[in-house]
């Protein structure tokens, strides 16, 4: 009886050891909003510390080559959520309306059994479909005191909306889901969106410290084509007194400025905080009235500050929900990714916000982690794009990949089971004429060059050698000394438009789509 009972109970041991080593992996995939890479202390740029998003590349990988298919809001998470570039998804910009009905990888995770919960913003109108469970802001969203809709009612929460995103994930992950089944977990920042209005606890964070602007903070675009000249997304030229730099009235010109209806929103509590944070450092402006470049500087600082505020809080958060997998024993078999929906200027070109092709805002932050598979300290790479995480999660969940989704399963990339991958990347842009004026335009990357087309109410190309040029100072496409690899890269840029099929008709018909919908009243807010 004793030696069956042992046998009884090492068999029910294997069985739940099995049992466990083919349960598929959750997955927590968080996601912010303008989020740029050099504001992730892991891939070393110095600006800021952020120990808890490190942690994930710790544990985990850094992703050194991660791009976006479309530099915007909207659409790029159309496209992480399908797995289709724009112009199939049909979300090409932030006027045209997203068709929540076509398939997502959420759809296809909750109907193999899935919970599935999606907290914070989407930036998608429309009911979101493949998710038990969704609490989103509306919009844009707002960072105090904001709404949310949560499966179809409207509520509103006092407080700093980063936190309370947090509060709403770790709510959702211990006590509204099935524990029974695997989940998948959208946890998406509104940070560190404009006008980036921070948490009260650090409204005075770097306070003592002079940020030195980018090298080519005072570019002036001699070397670029017209775009980068027309653009309107200069900090010294561009951002405003009020919404960008938090002054309650011009300091030039004395008038009101539209922050003080942002201060609306403020409970007395809050807005006194804010005003005793704020009032000494723009009287102090003031007094001094810099000119000039020192100007541009102070403008920068201003704005720099103001970004990586916003940012300390979105650490704070996944630092928390870290601790909640650990100390809930869900570490080892959930799937960790961190991201941003896009790049962003940080001041390279004196510019903020994104949009181009240029790199600051094509490259986005990638870091992940996966103790079953992904060992720790990993580098990769290779050119994984936002186009490639549907794909992805679809692997890793065991469910097969359907055939019309264009981006590709990076599993075997970051687990080092093979080092074949694509070696060029398509990109599109389309919000033109609009907010920041960045021309409309397509075009490829190498893991060298880059090829972009601005197209509309120009038509103009321009070439860079990353090697040679990594800041994109020099359109070297009428260099003749780069004769062959012009050529070249018009032959990837055919190769890769039809690859994914996107062409000039499809150009054209997205521009009428937007022309009448601008017409309409219904373009893009900032």
């Amino acid at each position: 009886m004793n030696k069956l009972l042992k046998i009884l109970l090492i068999s029910s041991f294997i069985f739940s050891s099995c049992k466990e080593t083919h349960s598929p992996p959750n997955i927590v995939f968080i996601m912010s909003d303008d989020h740029a890479f050099q504001a992730v202390s892991a891939y070393g740029h110095k600006l800021n510390n952020t120990p808890n998003i490190d942690r994930i590349a710790e544990e985990g990988a850094i992703f050194n080559k991660g791009f976006v298919t479309n530099s915007i809001c909207a659409p790029s998470r159309a496209v992480m959520l399908t797995g289709k570039h724009s112009f199939v998804n049909g979300k090409v910009d932030n006027v045209q309306p997203f068709n929540w009905d076509q398939p997502n990888f959420a759809k296809n995770l909750q109907n193999a059994g899935y919970e599935t919960a999606l907290i914070g913003k989407i930036h998608l109108k429309g009911e979101p479909q493949g998710f038990n469970h969704w609490s989103v802001l509306p919009g844009q969203g707002h960072y105090y005191n904001p709404k949310f809709i949560e499966n179809g009612d409207t509520i509103q929460i006092e407080g700093h909306v980063t936190p309370i995103t947090t509060n709403m994930t770790l709510d959702w992950l211990d006590n509204k889901r099935d524990k029974d089944k695997p989940f998948l977990l959208l946890y998406h920042q509104k940070a560190p969106h404009r006008n980036w209005m921070t948490e009260e606890k650090y409204l005075t964070l770097f306070d003592d410290k002079t940020f030195d602007p980018p090298a080519n903070y005072f570019d002036d675009y001699e070397g670029m084509g017209t775009a980068a000249k027309e653009q309107e997304m200069q900090i010294d030229g561009h951002a405003v007194w009020g919404h960008d730099f938090k002054f309650l009235t011009n300091p030039i010109t004395g008038k009101k400025t539209n922050f003080n209806w942002e201060l609306k929103r403020l409970t007395d509590d809050q807005r006194e905080k804010w005003l005793s944070a704020y009032t000494p450092k723009n009287d102090a402006f003031r007094e001094s009235m810099p000119t000039g470049k020192d100007l541009g500087i102070w403008k920068f600082n201003r704005y720099i500050k103001d970004y990586l505020r916003t940012i300390q809080s979105i650490d704070d958060g996944v630092g928390e929900v870290l601790d909640y997998l650990d100390k809930n024993n869900l570490s080892e078999n959930t799937i960790v990714v961190y991201t941003s929906d896009q790049g962003f200027y940080l001041g390279e070109h004196g510019w903020f916000d994104k949009r181009f092709m240029y790199e600051e805002s094509l490259r986005t932050p990638i870091l992940m982690k996966y103790p079953k598979e992904i060992k720790k300290g990993t580098q990769v790479n290779q050119l994984i794009q936002n186009l490639d995480f549907a794909a992805t999660f679809l692997d890793y969940a065991g469910i097969e990949i359907p055939e019309d989704i264009q981006g590709k399963s990076f599993r075997n990339i970051v687990n080092n089971k093979s080092s074949e991958w694509r070696d060029a990347i398509y990109y599109t842009y389309y919000e033109y004429p609009s907010v920041h004026m960045v021309k409309r335009h397509y075009g490829v990357r190498t893991d060298r060059y880059k090829l972009m087309h601005f197209y509309y109410d120009i038509d103009e190309w321009e070439m860079y050698d990353l090697k040679e040029d990594p800041s994109e100072m020099m359109n070297v496409y009428d260099n003749p000394e780069y004769s062959e690899i012009k050529e070249m890269m018009h032959m990837r840029l055919v190769e890769m438009r039809d690859k994914y099929g996107d062409t000039d008709e499809l150009n054209k018909m997205h521009l009428e789509r937007y022309l009448a919908s601008k017409k309409r009243g219904a373009g893009p807010k900032k």
